[in-house]
């Protein structure tokens, strides 16, 4: 009779941790991006491709070559600069080297040697490299100019695989792609409330997107901005696995010393 009793009450603990570990459990058609109605074949136009402008705060790479190499040196600062392929991650970040390269002052303008101030604000680096190429003409025999922007930083914060803090050497990233630098959602991240903070003239902006709709291919916050902050919030499950965490603990416990009673009489 006792082992009867002893066998239900071990069958009821089970019950009640399988019925715990149920709770909060998420809906897989809740972590499946871009659903549609299933086609053979699909075609989407995407958004416009976003090209950014340098702006006051910026630091600008400015690389010169020309066909007199010894003046050329003296137009190419010695610091050495952040590599092309290189991503600025808060465990890497100490051990940079300092960028070389041009702060853009608050009047939107950068000095070079000779030249002096040339304003280059509200232009694409292509369209900054015209301008300071036509000013090293005076100097420099068929000169030619590379403008990079060296602070191109987009952060991914929230439920993903690696949350950190991103540079980015081509000055140009999808949404898409800014997750899968961070190691994607995990299974507990809301897809369908991703929550995107954008700084524009002084002002922020907080736009809620939802990556299980195709509607984010077309959508004007589909390529990201320099300083753009992508925050992925919990969903209930999330919440519910770390309330279970704390409320099967103690229930844990009593199962493993009920079945330690059990087998210490057999």
């Amino acid at each position: 009779m006792r082992l009867l009793k002893n066998s239900t009450k071990l069958q009821f603990v089970v019950t009640l941790l399988a019925l715990q570990l149920a709770v909060g459990c998420t809906s897989s058609r809740r972590l499946i991006y871009f659903q549609s109605p299933p086609l053979a074949t699909d075609t989407l136009k995407t958004a416009t491709r976003f090209v950014p402008v340098i702006q006051p705060g910026d630091i600008i790479s400015v690389r010169v070559s020309s066909l007199s190499p010894e003046a050329t040196t003296f137009f190419n600062p010695m610091a050495t600069s952040l590599p092309a392929d290189r991503l600025l991650t808060p465990s890497t970040i100490s051990s940079l080297p300092e960028l070389s390269g041009y702060l853009v002052d608050p009047a939107g303008s950068i000095e070079l040697p000779l030249i002096g101030k040339i304003s280059i604000s509200g232009l694409t680096t292509a369209q900054a490299a015209d301008r300071i190429r036509g000013q090293l003409k005076e100097y420099l025999k068929e000169p030619t100019v590379n403008v990079r922007n060296q602070n191109f930083r987009v952060s991914v914060m929230g439920e993903v695989a690696h949350p950190s803090l991103f540079t980015i050497p081509n000055e140009r990233i999808t949404l898409l792609e800014a997750l899968s630098l961070a190691g994607d959602i995990t299974i507990y991240g809301r897809r369908d409330n991703v929550l995107l903070i954008r700084e524009e003239n002084g002002q922020q902006s907080f736009i809620r997107l939802d990556l299980t709709s195709r509607d984010l291919f077309h959508s004007p916050y589909y390529y990201l901005h320099p300083n753009d902050v992508l925050y992925i919030e919990p969903g209930k499950a999330r919440v519910a696995n770390a309330d279970r965490t704390y409320q099967l603990l103690p229930i844990a416990l009593s199962a493993l010393s009920f079945l330690a009673i059990i087998f210490s009489r057999f």
